[in-house]
């Protein structure tokens, strides 16, 4: 199987387009009022306009009302949604879009039930968990803490870079790895060349 590769917090056309060129399959553009990646909608629609064929749209959330998200989704119109915060599952599903709920993993959060009561998302993106932050850390979590039998498929996050991130595809064998600081020269500033090394530690780990 081959690992998706999402590169988010993208807030620059040009860091879209390195994404997409090193083989991405999808960016995040995040949303949430607190993230120093948080983008507007005109630049949102900016960057998802430059990008080519086939490279996904995630728009990234932490506890939005739902006029912000309904407001996304008419000018930007994202492939998937990305709830980052404690949102219900009924909140997460009453856009009528496929969407990703994000869990922050700890040892006391039973990840087997977390799935079940959102069973109707398209996966699960597990982060480490930041008392006071909901993602973007830059941290890594205790992968043992990974149920085998997660019923949803499994986004990792969580303090990958290229220097980590084969070993976490190798370990956890996951649907999908996500990155945002770790291909970063500063917040919200992606490096062309981790991005390049990012996706090539991924393929390696698939081979």
């Amino acid at each position: 199987m081959r690992t998706r590769i999402k590169i988010c917090g993208i807030t620059r056309i040009e860091d879209g387009l390195a994404a997409a060129g090193a083989g991405a399959d999808a960016i995040g553009l995040v949303f949430a009022e607190s993230s120093p990646r948080r983008v507007d909608i005109d630049l949102a629609v900016r960057i998802a306009h430059t990008l080519p064929p086939f490279v996904a749209v995630v728009a990234l959330f932490v506890n939005p009302t739902s006029a912000e998200v309904n407001e996304v989704i008419r000018h930007l119109g994202p492939d998937l949604l990305q709830f980052h915060g404690e949102e219900t599952p009924a909140f997460c599903q009453s856009f009528g879009r496929p969407f990703l709920k994000a869990a922050r993993v700890r040892p006391d959060l039973d990840l087997l039930q977390y799935a079940a009561d959102f069973a109707a998302a398209r996966g699960l993106l597990l982060d480490a968990y930041t008392p006071g932050a909901h993602g973007g850390a830059g941290r890594r979590f205790d992968w043992s803490l990974i149920p085998a039998e997660l019923s949803l498929p499994v986004i990792l996050a969580g303090g990958l870079a290229p220097g980590n991130v084969a070993a976490a595809v190798r370990r956890v064998r996951p649907w999908a790895v996500d990155v945002s600081s770790g291909v970063e020269v500063a917040k919200g500033v992606k490096d062309a060349a981790k991005i390049f090394a990012f996706i090539k530690e991924v393929q390696n780990a698939d081979v």
